[in-house]
């Protein structure tokens, strides 16, 4: 799966609530995927693509080439 090189975030699971009713009726399940961009750094001296997440680049954790 799909994980931010940064702080390992991945796809999270859960339930899919149905409210039809006055409570809840039905679940169903459901993935939450993490915004993952394709951004190049340098590493090591070397240009290489990795997949961060929209957090981690907001956030100033990683230097963009």
């Amino acid at each position: 799966m799909a994980k931010c090189a940064i702080c390992e975030k991945s796809v999270s699971h859960g339930n899919k609530l149905s409210i039809a009713r006055s409570h809840v009726s039905k679940r169903s399940k459901r993935t939450w995927k993490p915004n993952l961009q394709s951004v190049k750094v340098m590493e090591n001296g070397q240009p290489k693509r990795i997949k961060v997440c929209t957090q981690c680049l907001r956030s100033g954790k990683v230097n963009r080439v």
